[in-house]
């Protein structure tokens, strides 16, 4: 009786909060190109594929947004090393993004600069291989996202991003050159 009580109450607390701290609810898609590479300074082969993803994002004020997130990376070895040069070296990954992030910008008009970070999960397919590691595994693996943008127009509907997902257990990480647009809900 005391956890049905306590989880009552704890969702009574939480709704009220949330309608209290909450301002907008929006949908960020974003598209772009996904690279990945590793953690060692190794010349590999040239590791580009295909970025998606989607924050529903749960405005707190002008300057901070908490943005759980779902997306999919999807990159693919070349065979050649940056110099164009046949190499066996590879980091490559097809993984499901989810997790959850914070923004912090600064919103000046038409040009809103921001920061994100946060932790979430891949789930997917990963390969590590360079002259110090030898990774090939799939499941779930933990990353750290770390976003550098900008948010652009009026009411900075549309960004423009550097996405990073730092996954340390596979040595590698996981990369996106990404435009996106939010709509309001």
């Amino acid at each position: 009786m005391k956890k049905i009580t306590l989880f009552v109450f704890l969702s009574f607390v939480s709704s009220q909060i949330n309608a209290q701290l909450i301002k907008q609810k929006s949908i960020d898609a974003s598209i772009g190109i996904g690279v990945s590479f590793p953690y060692d300074d190794v010349p590999i082969s040239d590791c580009t594929g295909f970025y998606l993803k989607g924050d529903y994002v749960l405005t707190v004020s002008k300057w901070i947004d908490l943005r759980p997130y779902a997306g999919i990376i999807l990159t693919y070895a070349s065979g050649e090393d940056e110099n164009g040069y046949p190499t066996d070296y590879e980091t490559t990954t097809k993984a499901m993004l989810l997790g959850g992030k914070a923004r912090l910008k600064i919103p000046i008009p038409w040009f809103a600069p921001y920061l994100e970070g946060g932790i979430g999960t891949s789930i997917g397919s990963f390969k590590t291989y360079t002259l110090y590691d030898n990774i090939d595994r799939g499941g779930l693996a933990v990353h750290f996202p770390i976003t550098l943008g900008v948010g652009i127009g009026p009411n900075h509907n549309y960004n423009l991003a550097l996405s990073y997902y730092m996954q340390p257990d596979l040595k590698q990480v996981l990369g996106a050159i990404a435009f996106g647009a939010t709509f309001p809900i």
